[in-house]
């Protein structure tokens, strides 16, 4: 069972991370119009070098997205953030909704 999609108002823009390049980080095609739940509140998370660092704002979406740390995200009111982790919470079995969770700089 996924999350519902009317509980995810909100709409993303996710360009998902590709890599380094001699010119910088290189991104894949932006996925446009993702359906999201976006909370802008300040958490203190772990990146994936086990630093604390702040994260601005939380985005629950259907699961399977492609959003690997470091991806830019554009959210509903134009801010452009970067992903710091990226969670993915199934429930084999139980009932209760799978999604992906992403929290972003």
């Amino acid at each position: 069972m996924n999350v519902p999609t009317w509980l995810l108002p909100h709409r993303v823009t996710v360009e998902p991370y590709a890599g380094d390049s001699a010119y910088g980080k290189t991104y894949r095609p932006a996925v446009e119009d993702v359906p999201a739940l976006v909370a802008e509140t300040i958490r203190t998370v772990r990146d994936p070098q086990g630093r604390e660092v702040t994260s601005t704002a939380q985005i629950i979406t259907a699961p399977g997205l492609d959003c690997p740390a470091e991806s830019r995200i554009t959210l509903p009111d134009g801010r452009t953030t970067t992903a710091i982790t990226v969670a993915h919470h199934t429930a084999p079995g139980l009932p209760v909704p799978q999604s992906t969770e992403v929290m972003c700089e």
